[in-house]
């Protein structure tokens, strides 16, 4: 474990000349309090350089450090000098464990943007326990995927304890969005299928509601909403479609619950899908997702057609130009029923782009989080969620920052 007083850095984005990367720079350029030691690190020292100059002039003293996930050693010297890293190199299964390795082992706050059940369920059999003795936090899904779902969640069972209605039941997650599909998600996906197609017992893993669990065996046995199917409509009318966020939002949502012991309740069903609208175009639009989903799974899942995609689909390191980013925005809507029948809707709104502009807030705000409020945050160290690493600090940030979290009764 490094000295704090040999940590050169408070805050190292990894993968500062990627897409996202470029964007995190550049939130927390403006956003940063005067003061806090960023450095940009990647593999490339002049890609670096043009990354840094194209920052606000505060930023363009920054240091910068060449690091490769391939280099062991590299990674040691960078999680070393840093006292948090915040990654966005991915697909996180393919370059993600070294860095998460390097940061435990160092006692060094971690924070990435994946979205990959099987990199998470790998990360917490290798460094959960290294980063426990280390003090430190290992934070995963800091981005789209999956803090709304995350903090909503939490902050739904706060209110229901705070009013004496028990745990929670039931949630379910209406999703809505203006945005792109990020190239990093669909290679993501990509590196799953490839993984499967290796080693095909990993099937069970990724179809297990529990897998990302800390105790799998003291999980109650209870049916968890399907994260796929069929178009539905709402009891009020709403149209909604298969949410391709909902397999690994819903098993970050239940490792937060396990890792409270159950605080948001024992018998919790939680379920995530897309709104798409009423009437008779919002059921065209949700049967369209459906297909369209359905689609590119079954695309992914062989080698001859996921070649054909890879010519269609946005690339990794891609993304829109800065007015579509600008245009883009999310919305959640979570409703839940307490143990006394008691019910509550959580609301998590921002604008910008979710996989992009919205992204950059979320994981800037959750780096800085770790760098500045440590004495704050929950005192927790290990492989964790967003709930549980950073809670209602988090939430404060994100709300300053101008994201909706809010939670009323129905």
């Amino acid at each position: 474990m490094a000295a704090e007083d040999a940590r050169t850095h408070d805050l190292v984005v990894y993968g500062a000349t990627g897409f996202v990367g470029r964007l995190l720079a550049g939130y927390l350029a403006q956003s940063a309090p005067q003061g806090t030691r960023i450095a940009l690190a990647g593999r490339s020292r002049p890609r670096l350089e043009d990354v840094r100059a194209a920052l606000p002039p505060g930023a363009r003293n920054w240091a910068l450090v060449e690091a490769d996930s391939t280099d062991e050693n590299s990674l040691r010297a960078l999680a070393g000098s840093t006292r948090v890293l915040a990654t966005t190199v991915g697909p996180y299964a393919r370059y993600g464990l070294p860095v998460v390795e390097a940061c435990a082992r160092a006692g060094t706050h971690y924070a990435d943007l994946t979205g990959e059940v099987l990199f998470v369920r790998d990360a917490i059999e290798r460094c959960d326990a290294v980063a426990r003795e280390t003090g430190a936090r290992i934070v995963h899904a800091c981005g789209y995927d999956s803090i709304p779902s995350d903090l909503s969640t939490l902050l739904l069972a706060q209110r229901a304890r705070e009013d004496g209605a028990g745990g929670l039941t039931d949630v379910r997650l209406v999703a809505t969005a203006r945005g792109g599909f990020s190239g990093g998600t669909i290679d993501s996906m990509r590196a799953q299928v490839e993984a499967l197609e290796k080693e095909p017992a990993l099937r069970r893993v990724v179809g297990d509601p529990f897998a990302l669990s800390p105790d799998r065996a003291a999980e109650p046995d209870t049916r968890q909403p399907r994260d796929a199917g069929l178009p539905t409509r709402t009891p009020d009318g709403r149209w909604t479609a298969p949410f391709v966020m909902a397999p690994f939002n819903s098993r970050i949502v239940r490792r937060s619950n396990a890792l409270q012991d159950w605080v948001y309740g024992r018998g919790l069903r939680y379920g995530e899908v897309m709104g798409t609208g009423r009437g008779p175009m919002g059921a065209v639009a949700a049967a369209g997702i459906t297909a369209g989903l359905l689609g590119v799974v079954s695309a992914m899942s062989l080698a001859p057609t996921r070649a054909l995609l890879d010519r269609v689909l946005p690339a990794p390191g891609t993304g829109p130009g800065e007015a579509a980013r600008q245009k883009g925005w999310f919305r959640m809507v979570l409703d839940a029923t307490a143990e006394d029948g008691r019910r509550y809707r959580a609301t998590a709104a921002g604008t910008g782009d979710p996989g992009y502009a919205a992204t950059a807030v979320m994981l800037g705000e959750a780096a800085l989080a770790l760098a500045v409020d440590g004495d704050r945050l929950p005192d927790r160290a290990g492989s964790l969620t967003p709930a549980t690493a950073l809670g209602e600090v988090l939430v404060e940030r994100l709300r300053a920052a101008g994201h909706t979290y809010e939670v009323t009764a129905v």
